[in-house]
């Protein structure tokens, strides 16, 4: 069974450019051999077969790989630290703000960072890049489309102000939704733009290898404008952030050390 899923990584980066060798093994492999067994495979070797010839399957994997669950001002308290803490700071460097949401998901997080610097800045100076590595939930994020529990911890001022509840959905604005870019990204082999005032990449990290997450971390440090900020998610905090280049601000925030 070893050879049989170390195959199937190589064959997996091969086809795919994923190389699932930097995720957590015994994480990863759990959570693909459950749903490889759900669709009716013995082993990974034929489940690969399965992929190479079926794009749903393909999609399907992808999904499991990212778990892709998230929510509008998830973590509320640490937007408020966003809001009045940090982002004071940045707009001290720039009124348009460079940001970039990494691991976007099916799109929350990128609109509720959209929804907070409207209370700061005209829409029309706001651009988020938003980026994952599943174009299915690229898709769901961009048509803003969202159920009733995505909401559950969006202020009723924001709820009136951003969205339009039509049967049992709910819909961003359009100037919301046109205020980010979404494209297909992976963290682990594309290349970064740079210049960043703000990176977002929360709970995407914990499921990497610690070499993985190093690798990343110098690599989101080079992406980031000098006394840039790296907001991580709850379960991420960043041990010896100075090895990185970066100085602890606040809980889960990070500032590009000052060279």
């Amino acid at each position: 069974m070893c050879n049989d899923y170390e195959g199937f990584i190589r064959q997996i980066k091969k086809q795919t450019g994923i190389d699932l060798s930097h995720y957590k093994e015994a994480q990863m492999k759990r959570r693909l051999t459950s749903l490889r067994q759900k669709r009716g495979f013995d082993n990974f070797h034929t489940y690969f077969q399965a992929l190479s010839c079926d794009n749903e399957l393909v999609s399907e994997l992808l999904d499991r790989m990212t778990i892709n669950v998230s929510e509008f001002y998830r973590n509320m308290k640490r937007w408020d630290v966003l809001e009045t803490s940090i982002l004071p700071e940045i707009l001290k460097q720039s009124k348009r703000p460079k940001i970039w949401s990494a691991a976007c998901s099916t799109g929350e997080e990128p609109y509720t960072l959209a929804m907070i610097l409207n209370q700061h800045l005209p829409l029309k100076n706001i651009q988020i890049t938003a980026t994952d590595i599943d174009e299915k939930a690229l898709e769901k994020a961009r048509q803003g489309v969202y159920h009733e529990r995505a909401l559950k911890g969006v202020p009723n001022s924001i709820r009136q102000r951003y969205f339009t509840k039509d049967n049992n959905v709910y819909h961003v604005s359009e100037a919301i939704k046109n205020a980010v870019q979404f494209k297909r990204h992976n963290l682990l082999s594309d290349r970064f733009d740079s210049d960043f005032h703000l990176i977002v990449c929360r709970n995407v990290l914990i499921y990497f290898t610690e070499s993985a997450k190093n690798e990343l971390y110098t690599k989101f440090y080079r992406a980031l404008k000098s006394e840039g900020f790296l907001f991580v998610g709850s379960t991420e905090q960043i041990f010896a952030p100075q090895t990185h280049g970066f100085d602890v601000f606040d809980t889960f925030f990070y500032r590009k050390t000052v060279t």
